[in-house]
């Protein structure tokens, strides 16, 4: 079993950065893929950014491309969201997933999740 804990939410102004935290810890981790996703109230749960694990290879939505990074620590088995030039539309909770089985299935197909972490950016 794989559990994983995000942290690093909170308030941040509009235009400001936040750096988001996701530790998988348990068993051994070898998902091919660490993904986070995103969900307003009132909204569906949609993709946001993913990383093939081994590799570093990642993906983006295009709503956050060229605003957030994801990166990961392999010693840590950590997984990060650097989220710049936050708008009010980015505020949503935040989730961590695990899993994928390859490159096209790196926006849904996911495992493992965790809590979420709120994210609120105010204008």
């Amino acid at each position: 079993q794989v559990q994983l804990v995000e942290s690093g939410g909170g308030l941040v102004q509009a235009g400001g950065s936040l750096r988001l935290s996701c530790a998988a810890s348990g068993r051994t981790f070898s998902s091919y893929a660490m993904g986070w996703f995103r969900q307003a109230p009132g909204k569906e749960r949609e993709f946001v950014a993913a990383l093939v694990w081994s590799v570093g290879y990642t993906k983006y939505a295009d709503s956050v491309k060229g605003r957030f990074t994801i990166s990961r620590d392999k010693a840590k088995n950590t997984a990060y969201l650097q989220m710049s030039s936050l708008k009010p539309e980015d505020t949503a909770v935040y989730y961590c997933a695990a899993g994928a089985r390859n490159w096209a299935r790196i926006e849904y197909d996911y495992d493992y999740w965790g809590q979420g972490t709120q994210v609120t950016v105010s204008s």
